[in-house]
């Protein structure tokens, strides 16, 4: 059976979705080859912040290490005012140092955790402390590369079903499921053209609302 591309999919099984996938354009996501360690870190200092800000305090956060591939032993020594100074909550600080300190005492083997099933790992995860399922959801889709994730805590994906669907409201996790399950099994692929959306949204929503869908 021949192949289709994950946007000629969702384009077929649903018109909506169509509509954006051909505005947003070609779908190209920076996937991250990085350390497991670097990636959870990332995704925890990611946490209620913008991307721009993220981007930047991730920055900040990789310098101050140098190039070397960080070590959990590095965060555990490294003093919080350093990490304050980064542009990190305490409450982050806590969170990243919680990990490296398991890392660091072997009680996460990551090639053991990416051999697991997708609700399997989010388990898992959601047992280190400031790692909830967000957390678990972005680790998925863009360190494992697994492509049926839909982040449905995820506010932006929320508001940009919320627009793309004419909602009333922010669509509950149930809502997100019954929507996106024709998007099955490429709902990775599905939910970053949603997060793309948001970025240039007038020009989405007057093609959106002027096509006959």
């Amino acid at each position: 059976m021949e192949s289709i591309e994950p946007t000629e999919y969702l384009s077929q099984r649903d018109s909506k979705l169509a509509i954006l996938i051909k505005n947003v354009g070609k779908y190209v996501v920076e996937r991250e080859d990085e350390d497991p360690f670097e990636s959870l870190i990332r995704s925890i200092i990611s946490q209620q912040l913008s991307g721009r800000v993220a981007r930047l305090i991730s920055d900040r956060f990789k310098n101050y290490y140098g190039d070397t591939q960080l070590k959990p032993i590095q965060i555990i020594d490294t003093p919080n005012d350093d990490l304050r100074k980064i542009g990190l909550s305490y409450k982050k600080i806590s969170y990243i140092k919680d990990l490296s300190q398991r890392i660091y005492e072997k009680k996460i083997n990551f090639m053991q955790l990416s051999a697991l099933s997708d609700n399997e790992i989010v388990n898992e995860l959601i047992k280190i402390k400031g790692i909830g399922q967000w957390t678990a959801e972005m680790f998925l889709i863009f360190h494992l590369k697994r492509e049926d994730v839909l982040p449905t805590k995820d506010l932006g994906i929320r508001k940009a079903m919320k627009i793309l669907y004419k909602l009333d409201e922010l669509p509950s996790p149930s809502d997100m499921l019954e929507i996106s399950s024709s998007w099955r099994p490429h709902r990775s692929v599905a939910s970053w053209y949603l997060w793309k959306s948001l970025t240039n949204i007038d020009r989405y929503i007057n093609n959106l609302f002027t096509s006959n869908i």
